[in-house]
């Protein structure tokens, strides 16, 4: 096996054989169904810290303590069903990146005091706490880790999972308080149960136009655009025979992707119909569901 050498700029990665997606590519805001918006409110009002930018009877608008970026929708489903248990295919988690490892500490103090558990993880290119919101939804809150530490073996990103320094973690918190979600939070990536990774692969790299940044991590592929980490994990840990949720199930509606220009929204477009998929253009938005049903936006990012 290769040693790690460090991961400097276009030494790691692999690019799809044809589109490719820009560099400035960022991951967008998402939608989740929920059963119960009122619960599920509280807990990404109250736990996680976002603020309401628009409220509905059946939907509210969320975001960061400043600013009218939307990067969370949840919409109301009223359904008896139970939950999934992250047995289905389509949403892991939604990950939310914070902008530093001090917010990540105040965070996770924030969650000590409410006497919440969350599980953890550090990847090697980041560190992450774990959630499920009230319809076991998944959750992830993280920091990247500065991108000089990055290490390569070959063309492949080195992640894996360790044991988090908590008690590092909890004092480059400091004592400042948890205050909410903070400017400059963003939906750093989102991660997918899928029913094949072959598959994953030909839709996400060969037609979306990500790269593949890591595929030896057992049962998963990561992509991503301009040399991140990852913008999409997918995996295969729902198990075989994984099915999609049902329509009125809790569940992720859809994610997206922002792209910098219209033109190249209509290459995205173009990519997707050469390589078969269905694709729904219009208005600089490009809408279309992955071989298992989930919904991908692609749209000009908002300046």
């Amino acid at each position: 096996m290769d040693a790690p050498r460090p991961a400097t700029p276009g030494s790691y990665g692999v690019r799809p054989p044809s589109f490719r997606l820009p560099d400035e590519t960022r991951t967008g805001g998402v939608v989740l169904q929920v059963s119960d918006l009122g619960r599920s409110r509280e807990f990404y009002e109250c736990t996680l810290g976002f603020r309401p930018i628009t409220l509905a009877a059946d939907r509210v608008t969320l975001g960061a303590a400043i600013g009218d970026r939307v990067l969370i929708e949840l919409v109301e489903t009223r359904t008896t069903l139970a939950p999934n248990r992250r047995k289905a295919l389509g949403l892991f988690h939604v990950a939310i990146l914070l902008p530093s490892r001090a917010d990540l500490g105040r965070f996770l103090r924030h969650l000590e005091r409410q006497g919440m558990r969350a599980g953890a993880g550090d990847h090697l290119v980041s560190e992450a706490l774990y959630l499920q919101d009230p319809d076991d939804l998944g959750i992830e809150v993280y920091a990247d880790r500065p991108k000089a530490g990055w290490m390569r073996r070959g063309r492949e990103l080195v992640m894996g999972t360790e044991a988090v320094n908590t008690r590092g973690l909890l004092a480059a918190g400091g004592s400042i308080p948890w205050s909410g979600m903070p400017a400059g939070t963003t939906i750093g990536h989102v991660h997918l149960h899928v029913g094949a990774l072959a598959e994953a692969e030909h839709f996400y790299s060969g037609a979306v136009g990500l790269d593949r940044m890591v595929w030896s991590y057992p049962g998963a592929l990561f992509l991503a655009a301009g040399g991140y980490h990852h913008h999409l994990g997918t995996n295969l840990w729902a198990g075989a025979g994984a099915q999609p949720a049902a329509p009125d199930a809790p569940q992720l509606l859809e994610w997206s992707l922002e792209l910098p220009s219209a033109e190249d929204v209509e290459l995205v477009a173009r990519s997707l119909r050469g390589s078969g998929y269905d694709v729904d253009h219009s208005d600089a938005q490009v809408f279309t569901r992955d071989p298992w049903g989930t919904a991908l936006r692609l749209r000009v990012a908002d300046r």
